[in-house]
């Protein structure tokens, strides 16, 4: 059975007359019953009764006519869809972040990708980089931010960077203000309120303390980014983000680190095997077209002058 047999059957049980069916559907009139006597062969029954020039449906063609509408509603609805996606008119992207990014660079991103095909529904995936990378190798997501450098045992990933990042310490606006940027070794000590196991902030955090010789000290850990940021508002410690973090989090106390300080490479990421369908690429396109404000700086997110982790510069000297 075939799609121009049921399209010329239709046409002759509405129109109830072979020549006007095949102008109807463009054929010549022989091209058309050939068809037809085709289709009633496949099926093994006649389809149409034409007894002394009327055309009129068999018990067998009453049967077959609702299923070939529907068939060839169904197959309309299917090249009206495929057009629409083809045409960014609809379709989804599935894209991994890390929270931070969720937090710093995506909604601006996403509104102006928004912009542009508002028939593209976004689904988000908030994770650190290792399970985001294993989301990507089993198909889940389309497209994911990760930051560089990729565990060793990655799939078969291409990635392209997109930006780099500069981390700065965080704390409650009543803590007091140091005198100069802080170090990686004025952490030592201090309390810190720290994110869960799986973040790639904690590992940087907590690598680069180790590299400096001492332990971090938590008083809060096990957070996702909001719930961080809460418990440093709250003064139960400070907290290491990245810099578009910090700027969006104006009630708190910002202070960049001293050189060479904490950097970190966000990459674009997507399986090497499976090109990503359409909507996705258009996406990719805005971010990597995206260049992100730069933070305020050093300065008090909540008023007035250098942030601080937590304790003056001069008593940490002591």
């Amino acid at each position: 059975m075939q799609f121009q047999q049921l399209l010329y059957f239709v046409a002759v049980a509405e129109t109830r007359h072979f020549t006007r069916a095949a102008e109807r559907v463009h054929v010549s009139q022989p091209s058309l019953s050939q068809q037809i006597r085709a289709l009633e062969k496949e099926l093994g029954a006649e389809l149409f009764s034409r007894a002394r020039g009327n055309v009129t449906l068999t018990d067998a063609g009453e049967a077959l006519l609702p299923l070939a509408r529907r068939i060839l509603a169904d197959t309309e609805t299917a090249r009206v869809e495929v057009q629409e996606l083809v045409q960014l008119r609809r379709g989804r992207v599935r894209l991994g972040a890390p929270p931070s990014l969720c937090t710093g660079l995506l909604p601006d991103v996403l509104r102006a990708f928004h912009d542009l095909h508002p028939g593209i529904e976004l689904l988000i995936e908030e994770s650190g980089s290792h399970d985001l990378v294993r989301e990507l190798a089993r198909g889940a997501l389309d497209l994911a931010l990760v930051v560089m450098p990729l565990p060793a045992a990655s799939p078969a990933l291409t990635t392209v960077e997109l930006l780099h990042e500069d981390l700065v310490v965080v704390s409650s606006a009543a803590a007091p203000a140091p005198r100069r940027p802080a170090r990686i070794a004025d952490l030592e000590g201090e309390p810190l309120v720290m994110f869960r196991h799986g973040y790639d902030l904690r590992d940087l955090t907590v690598a680069a303390c180790r590299a400096e010789g001492f332990e971090p000290s938590f008083t809060v850990e096990g957070g996702e980014m909001d719930a961080v940021l809460g418990f440093v508002r709250a003064g139960l410690g400070a907290a290491v983000v990245p810099s578009m973090v910090a700027a969006r989090a104006r009630d708190l106390r910002v202070t960049a680190l001293a050189r060479p300080g904490l950097r970190r490479t966000i990459a674009l990421a997507h399986r090497s095997d499976v090109a990503p369908p359409r909507a996705a690429r258009e996406l990719q396109k805005v971010l990597l077209a995206t260049q992100p404000a730069a933070p305020e700086g050093s300065g008090t997110a909540g008023g007035g002058g250098s942030g601080a982790p937590g304790r003056r510069a001069s008593d940490r000297a002591r």
